[in-house]
């Protein structure tokens, strides 16, 4: 699966501030790390579609979706939730849904991963 690393200024200064200030709908994403068990805090845009929120990895598989799967759980927004990981099969409405909500920001990663297989997807579910 692809990865695209994101760039020192994301990392260093628009994600702490996303987090602080949620820009662009942004909310924090809170999980253990697979090896250390400290957690794990990043912006993430959650997307509803009929009737069920869900996490997309724009960047692909990036640690935050290693540690979701080895956790399967998180917190979102300070809630507590379950995670299941969507079949790649299932995923497309789900992304169609998530680049409708996050906008032209995001466009930028499809055209260099433009496999859905290369975005996981996971289904919240309050816990």
């Amino acid at each position: 699966m692809a990865y695209q690393r994101p760039p020192l200024f994301v990392r260093r200064v628009f994600n702490p501030l996303a987090l602080r200030f949620g820009i662009g709908g942004a909310q924090p994403l809170v999980v253990a790390r697979r090896r250390s068990g400290t957690p794990q805090q990043i912006p993430v845009i959650p997307v509803e579609h009929a009737g069920t929120r869900y996490l997309v990895s724009t960047r692909g598989e990036s640690d935050w979706v290693k540690n979701v799967r080895a956790a399967g759980e998180v917190q979102v927004g300070g809630t507590a939730c379950a995670v299941s990981e969507l079949p790649v099969g299932e995923r497309d409405a789900v992304i169609s849904a998530y680049r409708r909500k996050a906008g032209r920001q995001v466009e930028g990663y499809w055209k260099q991963l433009p496999d859905p297989a290369d975005h996981p997807v996971f289904a919240l579910r309050t816990r």
